[in-house]
């Protein structure tokens, strides 16, 4: 069969191998399948592109357009993932491995669509946070903002997760409103490749928003500025070349990694041998040594458990590993396929060999286990390796040296701040898990451990069904971790869009912040129309459009009224001398949810119109309280609007409630859904 050429995507144009191309061998069967890289590619020409033309095509678009991008493109990988099925399987990974590659960057590019349309506004302006009063008068104001930036990000991605590695990255990034500059690992850059032409030929991208570079960068990270991203998953030896760049340093580049990660898990000391815990404990174990061959960054490395249990841990893992079926991925028997490659092979093994300096190994013989369908010494195979470390006080390697690969080592704990004082060893990883049913052991272990682990997984009997497992990073979650972990963020819902722009406090009037963040601010000039707003469509609805209404008196029969027909019989509602003695009321009072219902039978339009529905309101607060004799009148003001469908959008108000005297007695947000 002769070698797939796996072309890059530069400046408009697919572009071939050249001599200078890279050979890629089958993790399978080691036989060469593809080739990728040139050493020709003009990077200063990509860079150009990505700022000069993607990027002014993605902020063009507001969030919500990224986000109907991002779920127009994930239908589209879905549709066609089958083909990237096929190709994986050379990788080494299994279906099921597909699943969490493929499947998982389809569904992590879903879950960003979603949020950009649910917590962004529809808009090319992020605000972020509350606005800040910065004068005695309201007349001076401070807004944080997000802005994209218009550079480009480049993502260096590892070669574990061809799909989900690069989506990960991409979707927040395009959400964002930046263009990105794909460079996966040689190793499987075939896979990318697939997904990427799939992107690219559905026509949902602007032109420039989305490169790809199959092999070598060059000196692409020399030619970065303070405007560009970074986004790299590897190594930390790696990590810190990049780093290192001087145009990174100099020029202030953000520079986010996901590397190197000893991470582990603890078995809880109320987890005894026959619990639903300790079976749970092995069955996260066994599938975190064996998923990927291994080959996660959340893989389980260490595994901690309290000192009487070390025998039973190893002799359950022992007969879980023994399970595991190793061969060709393709067929469905097989448990566990290959490492990637050959030299992926040789590393395992290196590493491997260093541990075995501190521990025993107690399952897993590298020079005789079997392999069906495949030949284990054309394929990158290795056993899943088991080691037992008898003093992890004094050991190092076990600690610090990662075998890429299915190697892990068990250790035991004499307490629960031993337990802690060794997951810590790892100097900083992206998830640690604890197996435990008793809340005060999750507690202790969390708070001990929390600061050296960017992601802290506890499952026990209650969650199991239901948990998504130690080594799964989820979108709505962030991922990276401190130290060795590489001291990065990935993820984590809008967090993740925010490492693509740039927060800017902005300071002046409320009518000049107004009109930067397109959200009404207290202050801010308002308008009235002689229409009631509620009978006024979505599109018709200006920003700081205000309604105010007559006031009402409350009276003592409304409290007593509204005391009996609810049930809310509180003594500060029903008896004077008892409210008096209460430091917050003056005397009898009327109920605050009173005051809501009469505001919304003050400022209600009841004919059937354009609003359709009540759906909440936020940030309640009740100032001064309402005896009874007092007026209230309201002040309902349009704050901010938002395109939900085709059909309707949601409208969000500033009501206020003030007193006889202007006094605010009552503030909240009320949310309507608004026909278009």
């Amino acid at each position: 069969m002769c070698p797939k050429d796996v072309a890059s995507f530069a400046a408009g144009e697919w572009i071939q191998p050249d001599n200078s191309a890279r050979e890629i061998a089958s993790a399978i069967t080691g036989e060469v399948i593809a080739r990728a890289g040139n050493a020709t590619l003009d990077v200063q020409a990509m860079l150009d592109y990505a700022r000069n033309i993607g990027g002014p095509g993605l902020r063009a678009m507001t969030f919500h357009d990224r986000a109907r991008m991002l779920k127009a493109l994930a239908q589209h990988l879905e549709a066609n993932k089958q083909d990237l099925y096929d190709l994986s399987f050379d990788t080494g990974a299994t279906q099921k491995d597909h699943l969490i590659d493929v499947d998982g960057g389809i569904g992590t590019t879903f879950v960003f669509a979603s949020k950009g349309r649910r917590e962004m506004p529809d808009s090319t302006v992020y605000t972020d946070g509350a606005v800040e009063q910065l004068s005695r008068h309201g007349t001076f104001m401070g807004q944080h903002i997000c802005t994209s930036l218009p550079g480009v990000a480049v993502h260096i991605n590892a070669f574990n997760f061809p799909v989900w590695g690069m989506l990960e990255k991409l979707a927040p990034t395009l959400l964002a409103g930046v263009p990105a500059i794909v460079k996966p690992a040689t190793a499987t850059c075939y896979v990318t490749e697939a997904a990427v032409r799939l992107m690219l030929d559905s026509g949902l991208l602007p032109e420039g928003a989305l490169q790809l570079v199959s092999g070598g960068i060059g000196d692409m990270l020399d030619r970065l500025t303070c405007q560009d991203v970074v986004s790299f998953t590897g190594s930390a030896a790696t990590a810190l070349k990049l780093r290192q760049t001087p145009a990174i340093v100099e020029n202030s580049v953000r520079f986010v990694a996901e590397q190197d990660s000893l991470n582990a898990s603890i078995l809880g000391p109320d987890a005894a041998p026959g619990s639903a815990e300790f079976d749970l404990f092995l069955k996260e174990v066994q599938r975190e040594m064996t998923t990927k061959a291994g080959q996660k960054c959340t893989a389980i490395r260490r595994i901690i458990v309290p000192d009487a249990q070390v025998d039973a841990v190893i002799e359950g893992l022992s007969t879980a590993l023994a399970k595991i079926t190793i061969g060709d991925p393709r067929a469905d028997s097989t448990r566990m396929g290959a490492l990637v490659s050959a030299a992926q092979k040789r590393d395992v093994l290196e590493q491997a060999a260093k541990i075995a300096t501190e521990a025993t190994r107690v399952f897993g013989d590298p020079d005789d286990f079997t392999v069906e369908g495949a030949d284990k010494d054309k394929g990158a195979f290795v056993p899943p390796m088991l080691f037992h470390c008898a003093d992890p006080d004094a050991a190092q390697h076990v600690h610090d040296t990662e075998a890429f690969g299915p190697v892990s080592t068990v250790m035991g704990y004499r307490d629960l701040a031993h337990a802690a004082a060794l997951a810590n060893r790892g100097q900083g990883s992206l998830v640690a898990s604890l197996i435990t049913a008793d809340p005060v052991v999750a507690r202790e272990v969390t708070l001990n451990i929390a600061a050296f682990h960017g992601r802290v997984y506890i499952n026990n009997a209650t969650s199991m069904k239901e948990s998504t497992g130690h080594g799964s990073p989820l979108p709505h979650m962030v991922h990276g971790g401190p130290g060795r972990a590489g001291g990065g963020e990935e993820l984590g819902g809008v967090r993740a869009v925010k490492h693509y722009m740039q927060r800017t406090a902005v300071q002046g009037s409320p009518e000049i912040l107004s009109a930067i963040t397109g959200t009404w601010i207290p202050g801010a000039p308002e308008t009235s129309d002689a229409a009631h707003p509620f009978t006024r469509r979505f599109g018709a609805l200006a920003i700081g459009e205000t309604l105010n209404t007559a006031p009402r008196t409350v009276t003592s029969d409304d409290i007593a009224h509204f005391a009996q027909f609810t049930g809310d019989t509180f003594y500060a509602h029903m008896d004077d001398a008892a409210a008096e003695r209460n430091p917050f009321f003056p005397g009898r009072v009327a109920h605050g949810y009173l005051l809501l219902s009469f505001a919304a039978g003050m400022f209600v339009q009841p004919e059937e119109g354009p609003v359709l529905a009540n759906t909440g309101l936020d940030s309640l607060r009740f100032m001064k309280p309402v005896v009874p004799g007092d007026s209230i009148k309201v002040r309902l003001t349009v704050k901010a609007k938002t395109p939900r469908n085709a059909d309707y959008g949601e409208v969000r108000w500033r009501v206020t409630l003030t007193n006889q005297d202007d006094e605010m007695v009552a503030e909240y947000e009320l949310l309507t859904m608004v026909a278009f």
